[in-house]
């Protein structure tokens, strides 16, 4: 889910070559895409070990990654970071309109600066 969060914000931004942060608490993530993605783009997307899980999201990130300048930044999760509080209550609201049979859509935009939500 976190490739597909990742994915989903890439592909909202309207303007080739916008600089974007992007921050996650999935260390698998961050490390896909600044430390092992280009190994395994040079390997045609295949790795020693066997065949490589996630490949279409994979190569989709990378598509799209290049696009932007996108910086990708790890953080601890449940640790406080505004961020990622604020898109953890996102998920647990979305997984409630589930288990009541509603749409798990929601969208509100919202600007940041300095890991804080800027007031409209």
């Amino acid at each position: 889910m976190e490739m597909q969060g990742a994915i989903q914000a890439l592909l909202a931004l309207k303007q080739p070559g916008t600089s974007v942060l992007i921050q996650s608490d999935s260390r698998y993530l961050i490390d896909c895409c600044t430390t092992w993605m280009a190994g395994w783009k040079r390997n045609g997307w295949k790795r020693k070990e066997g065949p490589l899980k996630n490949v279409d999201l994979l190569q989709e990130l990378d598509r799209l990654h290049v696009v932007h300048r996108v910086t990708w930044r790890w953080v601890k999760g449940h640790a406080g970071d505004p961020g990622n509080e604020h898109v953890d209550a996102l998920l647990n609201a979305a997984m409630d309109r589930l288990a009541c049979g509603r749409p798990a859509a929601h969208e509100r935009h919202l600007t940041w600066r300095d890991g804080r939500e800027v007031k409209a």
